[in-house]
């Protein structure tokens, strides 16, 4: 099974959860329309004033949403 990597893009402040929402929204747009073999987005909240949007990318298509949609960081994907 290929490497699976967890791009994530961090928001902060009062409306950072619904910040992170909408996102994922733009993730999901992206994959369609890039015609990419991803299923796995989501978004987090960590706490009142932190949250996350995330993508599950693997090797093979990482240099490519790295360099078009800047995330902040990413982590190696466990389940």
């Amino acid at each position: 099974m290929p490497r699976q990597i967890k791009l994530i893009w961090d928001f902060r402040g009062e409306a950072s959860a619904k910040t992170a929402e909408h996102h994922e929204l733009h993730l999901k747009e992206y994959i369609i329309r890039e015609k990419l073999p991803l299923h796995i987005t989501g978004f987090e909240i960590k706490n009142e004033m932190h949250a996350i949007a995330f993508m599950v990318v693997t090797d093979e298509f990482m240099i490519q949403i790295r360099d078009a949609l800047k995330p902040h960081r990413g982590e190696l994907y466990t389940e």
